[in-house]
């Protein structure tokens, strides 16, 4: 069956459930704002898939408003971090290896078979892969972040965690929004909405946005700024209220960026022969130029359609929320680095002298369709529940081609001759196709007085069939690209697991809670997509699995003045799934590897509190504390310390080490940081209003400290990125009725400069030339000004 007729026939489903629904008994009419017992001033959040008070929840989350994202300024997801201690982010060299961290824990692979450990849920419905939840955060009601295992409620891609975007739901009156954001460096956004009743019973919502930011990169090579993009989407939602108890909601969404991203830059060079051949660089962590014949390009198309049904019970409600998405990414990533229109000689093998390697190019083709339906008591009791069901079916193709040239002979740095070139090409076509099915249900229940026993579990199904073929040469007269020879394969593999969480709460009164939990978590079956993959004899990595625990704190005054929670935990992760830096036996060139690590432990202390001591000043603050370490042996050496390693015999710890003369280094890992995950995050973001009869006013600053990290899973030295501290600022007044309004702010006041990410120079680096490294960034490692302008009516 295919996919097309899944979706029509379950949409066919549900409309005729809601039909038939019409004609029951009327039931209380569907509150979706707020449950019973709400007061002015309580959050309101749906972490546990139903609409509770944030002080109520028995687990860590974190809760960003729309007003919150504006006057931050945090324009997009990955922007997130500056407003969430316990949220991290790695830039990677494109969408598909670029990811989130929370509590230090998040996947970083080269690869489309493998996951994210953190998973982005936008309107309740799972993306597929991370990389369809880097985009613009437009017309957003609000955020949250559900920080640890989440797997009991949100599925096999939560093991860290999940980022669930709430997007604004069509208005019973009408209203209308509209923003112009200019910034320097040709930045220049603009966002729209507008919202209202079209009958008694049906309401709609369309909004859109329109963003183009430059790079801050330059490329003298082409003579461009890179590192930037331009992206437009739009959004509509269709309300109908069929009965006053039962109510659909109809949404499509769809998304286009062209990006220029993401060159890195070279922050070191030692090499004599590299600083010939790339020109005038001068290589540091505050270099901003590249000189590249051939520009990077990341361009995706994205595209959601759901259906949501939900039916009041009275006692309870019913919500099915059928959905298909479609993502589409192609990049080209050159990585020669060097501005050279045909190879160049470079001299011995030593120096790896690929110097012609402008056709790296990838394509994500994604589809997905998904089916949830569950059912949840409303409001609060002794007995409060959700169980329900969910399944998946999504196929991803990977289509990927390169080719690349060196040259033989010649005089160093100067162009080959066509008989001294020697061309190597490869292409593959891979694609992965993966059901999985799950039945799940939490409830919790009042034991006496205010002692809750909390208790869920979750039973899922996976199969996954991974098939493809590589081809080489892809252009007659070439070679075969080294380890890409001509082969083919299909590989299945499915796997079942258990996962649940049980706990305690204890509830002093409606404005403080204990609790304490146990969570098992689950992360699904990976595989290999990549140009590289070895189809013939495939094996699939292995799930990972984590034990959790947590005890937390929430609690607040009576008149909202100081709310604050805190929360211990620590997640024990087995089969960690991590992407490794491997050097060539024979070449000293590096290759990228998917493996396991033998164990990870995260494990620290979360604090956030707001505190209001008066109507026109607010303080806002969090500190995280997430001491994410690693076991894990044979994992391969920095490679600047490969070259020296010693022969040592048994299992050294934490040494650079061979077991035998000529062996590949390796070293055994105890306790070891985990990749891109800082120990210490803080923020802090203090803000004061004023409320006239002429006008509105407010000032906010936001402070964020981040600790010293590493970039790689090897934790090469060379790859730190050292502690630093952002300070961003915001003013803006408004007319008395909030309709116009204008905000100047400055990202990065104080001009600090810090790297997304750290790697070696993967056209010279090898075992015998170590120190040529490459960094990226994004435009906030500089300071720039911009200011908003906003009218509603």
């Amino acid at each position: 069956m295919s996919l097309k007729t899944i979706f029509g026939a379950s949409t066919v489903s549900v409309t005729a459930l809601g039909a038939a629904i019409m004609w029951a008994a009327p039931a209380m009419a569907q509150d979706v704002a707020a449950p019973d017992g709400t007061m002015p001033g309580d959050i309101v959040v749906t972490a546990q898939k139903r609409a509770e008070r944030l002080q109520d929840v028995p687990l860590a989350v974190t809760a960003v408003s729309a007003d919150m994202l504006a006057a931050r300024q945090i324009n997009d997801t990955t922007s997130l971090v500056t407003a969430i201690p316990s949220l991290s982010f790695q830039q990677g060299a494109n969408p598909t290896n670029t990811s989130f961290r929370i509590r230090g824990i998040g996947t970083a692979l080269f690869g489309q078979g493998v996951e994210s450990s953190v998973s982005v849920v936008v309107d309740g419905v799972v993306a597929v892969r991370s990389a369809q939840g880097f985009s613009e955060l437009a017309d957003i009601e609000r955020i949250e972040v559900l920080r640890g295992p989440q797997g009991t409620l949100f599925g096999k891609n939560a093991s860290a965690g999940v980022i669930s975007v709430t997007t604004a739901r069509p208005s019973d009156t009408f209203e209308g929004k509209g923003e112009i954001t200019i910034a320097e460096h040709n930045e220049y956004r603009a966002r729209g909405t507008v919202s209202g009743p079209i009958t008694d019973t049906l309401r709609a919502r369309v909004s859109g946005f329109y963003s183009d930011v430059q790079g801050v990169t330059r490329n003298i090579g082409t003579d461009k700024w890179v590192n930037g993009s331009k992206s437009w989407g739009v959004r509509g939602k269709l309300e109908w209220e069929a009965t006053p108890n039962l109510t659909f909601l109809l949404a499509g969404e769809y998304k286009k960026t062209d990006a220029d991203c993401c060159a890195s830059t070279l922050i070191s060079i030692v090499n004599p022969v590299l600083q010939q051949v790339v020109g005038p660089i001068d290589a540091s962590r505050k270099n901003r130029t590249i000189n590249e014949d051939t520009d990077t390009y990341a361009n995706s198309k994205s595209q959601t359609y759901s259906l949501q049904a939900d039916w009041d019970l009275g006692a309870a409600s019913i919500t099915s929320i059928t959905a298909y998405q479609k993502y589409d990414l192609e990049v080209n990533q050159p990585i020669d680095r060097i501005n050279a229109t045909s190879p160049l000689y470079l001299g011995t093998a030593a120096f790896a002298p690929y110097t012609f390697w402008n056709q790296n190019h990838g394509i994500v083709d994604l589809s997905a369709w998904s089916q949830e339906l569950r059912i949840a008591n409303n409001g609060k009791s002794d007995l409060n529940y959700v169980v329900g069901a969910f399944y998946m079916h999504s196929d991803i193709l990977r289509p990927f081609d390169r080719r690349r040239a060196r040259c033989t002979a010649g005089i160093v740095g100067q162009p080959c001759a066509t008989t001294n070139i020697v061309w190597q090409s490869a292409e593959s076509r891979i694609r992965l196709k993966q059901d999985s099915i799950a039945a799940f249900g939490q409830a919790d229940y009042l034991i006496v007085g205010g002692l809750r026993a909390i208790g869920g579990i979750r039973v899922q199904y996976e199969k996954g069939t991974n098939s493809g073929t590589r081809t080489a040469p892809i252009v007659a007269g070439d070679m075969v690209f080294p380890g890409n020879a001509s082969t083919s394969g299909s590989f299945s593999a499915h796997d079942t697991a258990v996962t649940g969480k049980a706990g305690l709460q204890y509830e002093f009164s409606r404005n403080a809670q204990v609790y304490a939990t146990y969570t098992r978590g689950y992360k699904g079956l990976g595989y290999e997509m990549e140009i590289s993959a070895n189809l013939a004899n495939q094996s699939a990595i292995q799930p990972e699995h984590v034990n959790a625990y947590e005890i937390g704190f929430k609690g607040s005054t009576s008149d909202r003045t100081l709310t604050f929670s805190a929360a211990l935990f620590q997640a024990d992760y087995s089969n960690l799934q991590v992407q490794a830096n491997r050097s060539d036996p024979t070449t000293g060139v590096i290759q990228f590897v998917t493996t396991n690590a033998g164990s990870s432990r995260s494990r620290g202390f979360e604090i956030e509190a707001t505190m209001r001591p008066s109507d026109s000043f607010s303080v806002n603050a969090g500190v995280t504390y997430a001491q994410s370490r690693i076991n894990i042996d044979g994992l391969n050496c920095p490679l600047q310390l490969q070259a020296a390693a010693p022969v040592m015999t048994g299992t050294p710890i934490n040494v650079c080490y061979r077991t035998a003369p000529g062996a590949t280094p390796q070293q055994n890992l105890r306790d070891r940081p985990l990749q891109a995950s800082p120990d210490w995050r803080i923020t802090l973001s203090p803000r004061y209003d004023y409320e006239g009869d002429k006008f509105s006013a407010f000032a906010q600053l936001g402070v964020n400290f981040t600790s010293a990290q590493y970039f790689t899973s090897e934790l090469d030295p060379l790859t730190r990125q050292p502690s630093y501290t952002l300070v961003d600022a915001t003013v803006g007044v408004a007319t008395p009725d909030k309709r116009y309004s204008i905000s100047v702010f400055v990202k990065n006041l104080f001009d600090t400069n810090y790297l997304t990410s750290i790697g070696h120079n993967s056209l010279m680096s090898t075992t015998a030339n170590p120190y040529d490294l490459v960094g990226t960034y994004n435009k906030d490692s500089s300071r720039y000004f911009g200011a908003t302008f906003g009218a509603r009516f």
